[in-house]
């Protein structure tokens, strides 16, 4: 089946996968990217971790950025990285340039009652701070999803909470 055959996803991201050298690392290119709103959600900070989270919120909005048409396999690549702790759901997001909705796939934080979550996360502070050890981490992840020898999902998840809580402590 060619690409042009093939089912595209437009995904819904909302931290460190707005920043296009982490989808270009995720994905080995940059897709089209789009800025949007998603309503009736939150977005936290996790304590621990240099990612944040989602869930739903009534009164809540978080600002984001869509990819768009990506394949099953970079779509496969999103889901090795988002690891278990996330659930991957389809929802409403509007786009900032024209006000149209549209129907899109994210991932919302499976722990909705998560003592770990607090505050808001600031893209603008982990770029500064944390955004050169995230990559290194993304790097190894999707290297591994690439040639997996048994690893899978849960092994990335530990990849993530050893790397990126090591950083939180330098």
């Amino acid at each position: 089946m060619s690409m042009s055959d093939a089912h595209l996803h437009n995904v819904f991201v909302y931290g460190s996968f707005q920043e296009p050298d982490i989808v270009n690392i995720m994905l080995e290119r940059t897709p089209e990217i789009i800025s949007v709103t998603l309503p009736g959600f939150k977005s936290f900070r996790l304590k621990g971790r240099l990612y944040p989270c989602i869930v739903p919120s009534e009164a809540g909005e978080v600002q984001g950025k869509v990819l768009m048409g990506l394949s099953d396999k970079e779509l496969a690549n999103l889901d090795a990285v988002e690891g278990n702790e996330y659930e991957k759901v389809t929802v409403e997001v509007v786009r900032k340039d024209n006000s149209e909705k549209m129907t899109v796939n994210t991932y919302i934080w499976i722990n909705k009652h998560d003592s770990d979550m607090y505050g808001e996360w600031d893209f603008e502070e982990w770029k500064q701070l944390h955004k050169p050890k995230f990559m290194e981490t993304i790097k190894e992840i999707i290297k591994i999803n690439k040639n997996p020898q048994g690893k899978g999902v849960d092994d990335y998840t530990q990849i993530l909470h050893k790397n990126l809580g090591d950083a939180l402590l330098s």
